[in-house]
């Protein structure tokens, strides 16, 4: 296949498509995690209706995955927090003993960030949303970074952005966000010209924080989706100590350039085991795929082939 250079997708692509759930027009841009002695995840469908919801999934190997037919349910902190607009894109990092997941609430006001936690992917608790409009692409960092918790975020507008920068943001207790901090932009003429955004939760390595984030370029006929890869300071993570030039993974496969939107690849989970990495990543707006690898060949090749 194509732009395997580092990473390799699995054989088995896609590992989810719209026929695992009853009433899905698709299912992509998911996030996925290590629970318990398998695995859990929670999945964005686009209903046949064209309702965005979120539904639970579990799994073994993290390839046969049995995803619940109805969205999941949530409590809220507050009675006006929005539980009931729509909602996509997960991701999901696993904080201490609790899971804390992100996603773009669909709102009138634009989309914006909402923040919700879980220990048993039973029982979800909504929270004030973490930014307000407009925003998307909202990671959280596994550990609290000089006692505080952090995450990257993309300030973004009403409707399919034209532009896009990734954001630091730091907070005492999740709730009261700030230290704002520029992490990187968009590079002229090439595959992260139009915008960029974070994936998955950041990785820690020895060389600072791993980073895989999607660029985006426009062509004469639209948007493509690529994924590439940065290293962050661990103490200071809105200053980049390498960032890739060359992409990780381009759309060269046919379910990678036909769906809803063609031309996307777009990272939204990383589960790693030691070296290993496996990231998931939704295709075209159409269902989910798996690309292997191992993070030292990842933190290696960002090096070497830096801006």
């Amino acid at each position: 296949m194509a732009n395997e250079n580092i990473l390799k997708r699995f054989a088995g692509n896609p590992v989810i498509t719209a026929s695992a759930v009853p009433r899905a027009n698709s299912i992509h841009n998911s996030a996925v995690v290590k629970f318990k002695d398998g695995y859990a995840g929670i999945f964005r469908v686009d209903e046949i209706d064209f309702n965005f919801t979120m539904h639970v999934g579990f799994s073994k190997d993290g390839i046969a995955w049995d995803i619940a037919p109805d969205s999941l349910t949530m409590t809220a902190d507050h009675p006006e927090i929005p539980i009931h607009a729509r909602f996509y894109d997960p991701r999901l990092t696993l904080l201490e003993d609790t899971y804390y997941f992100t996603w773009c609430i669909d709102s009138p006001q634009g989309p914006c960030i909402g923040l919700a936690t879980t220990k048993d992917f039973e029982h979800f608790e909504q929270h004030e949303n973490l930014m307000p409009p407009a925003n998307r692409n909202c990671v959280i960092f596994p550990r609290k970074i000089n006692g505080k918790y952090a995450i990257l975020h993309r300030p973004s507008d009403r409707g399919h952005t034209p532009f896009g920068d990734i954001f630091y943001s730091e907070s005492p207790d999740m709730t009261h966000w700030g230290k704002h901090r520029f992490v990187f932009g968009t590079l002229e003429s090439s595959w992260q010209s139009t915008k960029v955004g974070p994936g998955p939760a950041p990785i820690e390595t020895a060389e600072g924080w791993l980073l895989i984030y999607h660029g985006v370029w426009t062509s004469c006929n639209g948007y493509l989706y690529y994924t590439g890869g940065a290293l962050l300071d661990l103490d200071e993570p809105w200053k980049v100590i390498a960032r890739s030039k060359d992409y990780l993974l381009a759309p060269t496969e046919l379910y990678e350039r036909v769906g809803d939107v063609p031309n996307v690849i777009f990272p939204s989970a990383a589960v790693t085991q030691g070296d290993a990495i496996r990231i998931y990543y939704g295709c075209a707006d159409t269902c989910v795929s798996i690309a292997e690898g191992s993070i030292s060949d990842i933190v290696n090749f960002v090096k070497k082939n830096s801006i």
